[in-house]
């Protein structure tokens, strides 16, 4: 039976969870039970994508409107994660694509539904200039428990991280991107290209803040390089990613910018023939839109067509546990992955609202005359859940 421990300090086994679409599957272990002097303790972590404002979705108003559906999900969580991908600063007019710019109460409401940890690295980090950058420090830092980085009080110093201490556990978070669409004040932003001398250091410079900030459990988002859009999954992200676990000692890897759902990976930590331990962790390859504008013209005759992928997103919840002896050494495990699709729903009001994609919800659509778009999301649902078929928790 092998144990997805982060760290091997101590020798124990768990019973290992793997819960989706409301089943749950239990692998049994050998002796689960703690010795007397044994403590164990327990933390909930969600990873949401990308939280955009479409002219669409801040036209409407009532922002937490958007929200209610899934708030109870994202609130249960310890600690909640997304990507605010824009600018966030009430002095500059609202904004839509190709540069954003939202304003405080957009986010107000994510922060509201539970989200409470955000990534602020991404290709439009720079759309309003510097001082879209500084608005949006002002906006996060005047928030009292929103942690935030991917930003710079000062351009060309090392990367930005948070430390999210939480009942007993510490979590450090960290935040880059690998593309932006301008070079305007580069030096302000987390930016480590994929290409390059700074790509080349990542791994060394991750571990040395790893071993800096000893912690419980090390999260890092990267907006990757990679086109919009296409599903598949490219070999050197695979190999970047699986290096940041086993060089920089990540445990949690959560990348976006694809806009669309990717699978996900589960890596568990193994002895290699000579005693050598290869490192445990998560990958998320791309956790889609969680609100956006994108997907302004479902195609509900094909829901397939490459666009409509826009409008659907993973919010991953994530369960760990840390089992820690009388000595004080501790031991990291996730118990359980529960995967939650969700989808843009376009009221008849035409407001952009975030629904849960369960079975409830095509069910709820037609008891409300609402057919076409309820016969859509089912099969938008067996879309995502291919996606979970493809994705490994081994």
């Amino acid at each position: 039976m092998k144990s997805f421990s982060f760290r091997r300090y101590i020798v124990s086994f768990l019973t290992l969870f793997f819960v989706a679409c409301g089943s749950t599957k239990v692998v049994p272990s050998v002796d689960t039970e703690s010795p007397p002097s044994e403590q164990e303790s327990h933390i909930t972590l969600l990873f949401a994508g990308d939280i955009m404002a479409h002219n669409v979705n801040y036209n409407f108003g009532h922002f937490d409107a958007i929200w209610n559906d899934i708030a109870p999900i994202v609130s249960a969580a310890d600690v909640a994660f997304a990507n605010v991908e824009a600018p966030v600063d009430d002095n500059l007019p609202w904004s839509t694509f190709p540069q954003f710019n939202m304003h405080g109460s957009y986010i107000d409401a994510a922060i509201n539904a539970g989200f409470d940890v955000f990534s602020l690295a991404n290709n439009h980090t720079n759309d309003q200039s510097l001082n879209g950058m500084r608005g949006t420090l002002k906006y996060f830092k005047s928030k009292k428990n929103i942690h935030a980085c991917g930003i710079k009080e000062k351009p060309n110093t090392p990367l930005t991280y948070q430390i999210i201490e939480k009942n007993d556990w510490k979590i450090l978070f960290v935040a880059f991107t690998e593309l932006l669409n301008s070079q305007d004040s580069a030096g302000y932003i987390d930016y480590i290209p994929s290409k390059g001398k700074k790509h080349d250091t990542i791994l060394a410079d991750l571990k040395k803040l790893r071993d800096e900030h000893p912690c419980d459990v090390f999260v890092v988002s990267v907006h990757a390089d990679e086109p919009e859009y296409i599903r598949k999954v490219h070999d050197y992200q695979k190999q970047f990613y699986h290096a940041l676990i086993q060089e920089a000692h990540a445990d949690i890897v959560w990348s976006n910018h694809a806009h669309i759902v990717k699978e996900w990976e589960m890596i568990p930590e193994t002895t290699q023939s000579d005693g050598s331990i290869s490192r445990g962790g998560l990958i998320m390859y791309a956790n889609g839109n969680t609100i956006s504008g994108q997907r302004t013209s479902p195609q509900f005759k094909k829901p397939d067509t490459e666009r409509d992928y826009t409008g659907d997103g993973l919010m991953m919840h994530v369960t760990l546990s840390k089992k820690t002896d009388a000595d004080g050494n501790s031991a990291i495990f996730f118990n359980e992955l529960t995967p939650h699709f969700i989808t843009t729903y376009i009221t008849p009001a035409w407001q952009f609202v975030v629904r849960l994609m369960d079975d409830d919800l095509p069910r709820s659509l037609r008891r409300a005359g609402l057919s076409t778009w309820a016969n859509y999301l089912t099969e938008r649902k067996k879309i995502m859940e291919k996606i979970q078929e493809k994705s490994t928790w081994q």
